[in-house]
């Protein structure tokens, strides 16, 4: 056990590298190879198999296959159909057909996704064995889960293959899935984590059914309905940032712009902004409390896809970046207060169950609609609409991301007139505890908190 707070840090920064090598520059490439209006399909299908996938895959290692081992076994397939991908792609060329393409990359997501859930299991398995305390020592290790995310930006940003970048070729898949298999042997070392065949969880606790009870209670029906319709825009700047902040290049005015022909780079200030924006949420929430903490992120959220559909790469650059900046307001604030406000609001029996639902309602739901109809019926009528040119484009993007936050500007209107929670201050302890908590661990923290 010994470093294993440096052992743990380094499963966490290869887990988020591996997603953080396409998630963002994906587009890049679709639009290259003329499917950029099929882009909202590849992030769609991440919600669609977050429904079943992470839940199941839970199960499994929870009664027959040690976590660590599952993991390992988990990025083997991830990795192998992600190289898989790469290897199709590179064979047809400009040929690349969307049927083989995408049915290679949803294996891979389908596989991936799981192991996030895995990854936070293996880190407790190992930080309770080690006497550590999970609630402290977490966060700091799942910190370098978002530094593994950027240096994968970074690497497709930067990193030039025969004078290309890898955010604009195949390139990013075998990036990918190197950095699976190596996820896939590191994991090998880690602490054994105990199975229980015995073990009375199911299939529907895992998912979060068993929680729909909650609906009948008025209050957390409209917060789970408000958690589905803010989930909507999670996706979209993922989706379709980059292929936007790209698009510059092919309008004289801005044609030579740095951030034309980095846009991965310019992108990856959100996820920083993402690691630094939780320092806000503890003194926000005792300052504005949950609903006021919520209705921020919403907020958040119109100023994200407004001031992108404001910004260019030349003198409006600073619009970008003040965007990817109040990205992690709106990412995180919502995330992790929402969690809280779950956990605060079930009781023990439950809490597992619900947590298992927002996650749901948010990144299962809510943003697979959101990335479909986003792409159906917005980008793919204003931006890919045969016969536009550069600037008509362009012209239509900035429509989009206006839409986009008129959507989220009517949320927030809705959330504050609508949701009323009883008590609206956290108590102390939970205030401490979100000081200790990321959005990436806020779904995993157990208290017996009660309001």
């Amino acid at each position: 056990m010994k470093y294993i707070k440096t052992r743990l840090a380094a499963l966490g920064f290869l887990e988020f590298a591996v997603w953080g090598s396409y998630l963002v520059s994906l587009g890049l490439y679709l639009n290259s190879v003329g499917l950029g209006s099929h882009t909202f399909w590849f992030y769609t299908v991440q919600g669609l198999v977050s429904l079943l996938m992470p839940g199941l895959v839970g199960i499994i290692a929870d009664r027959f296959i040690p976590a660590q081992k599952m993991l390992s076994l988990c990025h083997v397939i991830a990795g192998a159909f992600m190289i898989a991908a790469g290897w199709y792609a590179m064979d047809a060329g400009a040929d690349v057909q969307f049927g083989p393409l995408f049915t290679l990359y949803t294996i891979s997501v389908a596989f991936f996704m799981p192991t996030i859930g895995l990854n936070n299991s293996v880190a407790f398995n190992a930080l309770n064995k080690a006497g550590l305390d999970t609630i402290k020592d977490f966060p700091p290790i799942r910190v370098w889960g978002t530094v593994g995310f950027i240096i994968a930006e970074l690497l497709v940003n930067f990193v030039h293959i025969g004078g290309v970048a890898i955010q604009n070729t195949y390139m990013q898949f075998f990036t990918s899935g190197i950095f699976s298999f190596a996820l896939a042997l590191y994991a090998l070392t880690m602490p054994h984590c105990p199975v229980n065949r015995a073990a009375s969880s199911s299939l529907a606790d895992a998912l979060g059914l068993r929680a729909f009870q909650l609906f009948r209670r008025k209050e957390m029906a409209i917060f789970f309905i408000f958690s589905m319709l803010l989930g909507v825009s999670l996706q979209i700047t993922n989706s379709y940032g980059t292929m936007f902040i790209e698009h510059f290049k092919n309008v004289a005015q801005y044609a030579n712009d740095y951030f034309a022909s980095n846009p991965t780079f310019l992108i990856s200030i959100s996820q920083a902004s993402e690691a630094l924006c939780i320092l806000l949420i503890p003194a926000c929430l005792h300052r504005f409390g949950i609903k006021g903490v919520m209705l921020i992120a919403m907020f958040a959220w119109v100023l994200r896809f407004g001031f992108f559909g404001l910004g260019n790469t030349d003198t409006g650059v600073w619009l970008l970046m003040l965007s990817c900046i109040v990205y992690g307001v709106a990412f995180d604030f919502f995330n992790v207060s929402g969690g809280l406000f779950v956990d605060q609001q079930t009781t023990p029996d439950l809490r597992s169950s619900a947590q298992g639902l927002f996650m749901i309602m948010t990144n299962g739901i809510g943003a697979s609609l959101g990335t479909f109809i986003a792409g159906t019926f917005v980008v793919n009528k204003n931006v890919f609409a045969p016969g536009l040119d550069a600037e008509q484009m362009l012209a239509g993007w900035r429509e989009s991301w206006f839409i986009f936050a008129a959507y989220a500007f009517v949320v927030g209107v809705l959330f504050f007139f609508i949701f009323h929670p009883k008590s609206h201050i956290l108590t102390d302890k939970a205030i401490k505890d979100a000081e200790n908590t990321d959005s990436g661990a806020a779904d995993m923290v157990e208290t017996d908190r009660k309001i």
